[in-house]
């Protein structure tokens, strides 16, 4: 019954649903606050101090406002959209480990299913996006399509490297051993590159930011979502980020590790802050690609060298 009670706790508290919310809106103050320092603005200021509760401020005001359904949408998928945008990432976060280098759930695979959980995800934007019935969204929700096309296949190819190094597909036994050789980022610099470039592509980040060009296409695939739906929205983009910068810090950067009396969830915590500044100054210092330009380089570019990474390691170069 203990047992019971502690892993209730762990799923639903600590490190589970309520710990990642609130690491998702502190993730969100970090990645506002630090890109709105590197273009010299003061990003969150006033909501708690230096702003660090604007975030939740502001899902908040969005929960009280209207939230207004279009007369020809498909309805049931319009709102359904938003549950499962918000769902994947926090479901997929369980395969991550935060409070030591096991997850609370593991088995061998669990790498290709977070892969294809970031598919689920363009899929579910695709189908919010096309179910508002309306230009912008339509637009926003097709440019996510095609961009998934461009950077999923560099993505799936350069995470081949982390589990050939480990010799597992289980997140965990990659992060086991980096703990017992090297970071895998200094054994392929080019594939921790690669991987990082396509998140941001993941995650709809400048210069990657087409699906939503609000100097084009309002708010993209978003438009038509407002009040509860665009809160949910928020935070399972919140969620993504989380995600992302855990990803690259377990397949990466050695994941949560004791460092004398430093517990594992504080080198997670600063691992993955660390992981958000680099997303943010990646998207300060690029401005927007053009659709076609994003597909022409991720397969003239990435995609060979995604593919000459995988051929390093398998010739004994890269780990």
């Amino acid at each position: 019954m203990h047992a019971e009670i502690t892993s209730l706790l762990a799923i639903l508290v600590f490190p589970g649903v309520i710990f990642l919310f609130v690491l998702a809106f502190f993730y969100e103050w970090v990645d506002r606050k630090f890109f709105a320092k590197l273009q010299n603005r003061y990003g969150p200021l006033h909501t708690g101090a230096h702003g660090i509760l604007q975030p939740l401020a502001d899902f908040l005001k969005l929960l009280s406002k209207e939230d207004i359904t279009p007369f020809a949408s498909d309805k049931l998928i319009f709102a359904l959209a938003p549950i499962f945008y918000l769902a994947l990432p926090l479901t997929t976060l369980f395969v991550v480990p935060i409070l030591s280098q096991t997850s609370l759930i593991t088995f061998e695979g669990d790498l290709i299913f977070v892969l294809f959980t970031f598919t689920l995800i363009i899929m579910t934007v695709f189908l919010a996006g096309w179910s508002s019935i309306s230009r912008f969204s339509t637009i926003g929700s097709i440019r996510a399509t095609l961009q998934m096309l461009g950077y999923e296949i560099p993505m799936g190819l350069v995470t081949i490297g982390p589990a050939i190094a480990a010799k597992s597909l289980s997140i965990s036994k990659i992060v086991e051993w980096q703990s017992l050789h090297f970071w895998i980022v200094f054994l392929q610099p080019l594939g921790f590159a690669i991987f990082t470039i396509c998140l941001l592509a993941e995650l709809q980040f400048v210069p990657f930011d087409i699906p939503e060009a609000e100097t084009e296409i309002v708010a993209g695939w978003r438009t038509e979502f407002s009040g509860r739906k665009l809160a949910v929205l928020r935070l399972g983009k919140d969620l993504e980020l989380v995600l992302a910068s855990a990803l690259i810090t377990s397949l990466y950067l050695g994941g949560p590790q004791q460092f004398w009396l430093i517990p594992p969830i504080i080198t997670f915590l600063v691992k993955t802050t660390f992981a958000v500044m680099l997303l943010s100054l990646l998207r300060a210092v690029f401005a927007r690609f053009r659709i076609d330009q994003m597909l022409t380089g991720t397969w003239k570019y990435l995609l060979p060298l995604a593919t000459f990474q995988v051929i390093l390691i398998q010739l004994g170069f890269g780990g």
